[in-house]
């Protein structure tokens, strides 16, 4: 038996025995471990699966042990993954943090950096979000106006962020700020952190159309944020922005996997062709079905493609475009396909009396709007993928 053969045998009795039943089970919006400050379980086998994980350092297998990682070869955080997936066990938490910055903290930071910020992501005790988009810097990002001035040791930190998600739980964020208004657009933009609970920082929700309020507007009014906490080379920030929203589109894949909707909407699909197979829509469905369920299969076979690709250290920028806007774009497809089959019953009322269905598939269908925006808007992708994957002109 191969060394890597003897790892798969050892990690699959270390998560039968580890995962509780119960953390095998669909997880729902609600269902989820966010780690951070504000930390908190719905039960015992929630606490017990995030403690085990966290020991083990699996929350970030593949990190060197020295910041809180499993140290984990690309092989082995393969393995992990595939066995964690055949036992259907739940993401232990939700991180924006590990997921999306850490990939540059890992790659730009300093050591301090490292140490500071990476150690407790790493243990599931800080919560992070993203500080790009500005009320007129959304899709054209580099027209950012929050600025950052010098003062000493610090940045003085002034402007504005929305879109952003989670933000009135989070503890830190990443920020794209300007640090020379004088110079080219993407060229006088630096990264930098910022503690949420640093004075003249304020946190307003924005209600969403689908009723889930999970994106904020963000106010910083004379914010000190320490020179140490610049990520990279001053006025360097729009490299690294554009690298981390690689890995965010990645994630954001991930993210849909294990974050799945209380409700599914195909299998809803299928369960009322079978209530109503004599329906005069019945034909046509059943059609539309079939061909989402095949694009999902593609989707599932393309992600594990790309994944082999990455371990081999090749260069998938390209696909994660793709994958962003295919994923997205089928899920909107499910949910138009569900609210088709249900025809009026799809549409209801926030206190309208109905079913729980109809509930999540009236704000399921508005929620998958707002997919093909975050991250990257759907035409904002197809421009990307023309241009950088294609090398089609401009």
């Amino acid at each position: 038996m191969s060394e890597l053969d003897q790892f798969r045998t050892q990690t699959r009795a270390w998560l039968d025995a580890n995962c509780p039943p119960a953390m095998r089970e669909p997880i729902t919006a609600d269902d989820m471990v966010w780690g951070g400050s504000q930390l908190a379980f719905k039960n015992d086998d929630q606490r017990a699966w995030f403690e085990a994980m966290r020991e083990r350092g699996w929350f970030a297998p593949g990190w060197p042990r020295e910041y809180g990682g499993g140290g984990l070869d690309r092989r082995q955080a393969q393995v992990l993954d595939e066995e964690m997936r055949r036992l259907h066990c739940r993401q232990p938490q939700y991180n924006l943090g590990i997921w999306m910055l850490a990939p540059v903290l890992l790659k730009h930071g300093t050591h301090a950096q490292k140490l500071e910020h990476l150690v407790p992501m790493a243990q599931g005790r800080v919560r992070w979000c993203q500080g790009f988009s500005e009320p007129n810097a959304g899709s054209d990002l580099a027209s950012l106006r929050t600025r950052a001035e010098p003062d000493g040791e610090d940045f003085i930190v002034n402007g504005s962020k929305i879109w952003t998600s989670y933000g009135n739980f989070a503890d830190w964020m990443y920020a794209l700020v300007r640090t020379d208004p004088a110079a080219k657009k993407q060229a006088g933009i630096s990264f930098v952190l910022i503690d949420m609970q640093s004075p003249g920082v304020t946190v307003k929700p924005i209600e969403l159309i689908s009723g889930k309020s999970s994106f904020c507007e963000v106010f910083f009014d004379n914010v000190r944020v320490p020179r140490r906490q610049l990520v990279g080379a001053l006025n360097d920030g729009w490299t690294l922005g554009k690298e981390l929203l690689q890995h965010e589109r990645a994630a954001m894949s991930k993210f849909a996997e294990g974050a799945a909707p209380s409700l599914d909407p195909l299998a809803s699909v299928r369960a009322w062709l079978a209530e109503n197979p004599g329906d005069a829509l019945a034909p046509e469905l059943r059609t539309r079905l079939a061909k989402l369920l095949m694009d999902a299969q593609a989707f599932a076979l393309t992600h594990r493609r790309v994944t082999e690709q990455a371990l081999a250290r090749h260069d998938v920028k390209g696909p994660a475009a793709i994958m962003k806007l295919v994923q997205t774009e089928q899920e909107v497809a499910k949910y138009e396909l569900l609210a088709d089959a249900l025809g009026q019953r799809a549409l209801v009322w926030e206190d309208a009396p109905s079913t729980g269905l109809e509930h999540e598939v009236d704000r399921g269908w508005l929620l998958s709007k707002t997919y093909t925006i975050a991250g990257g808007s759907s035409e904002v992708q197809l421009n990307i993928i023309a241009k950088r994957v294609l090398g089609l002109p401009t």
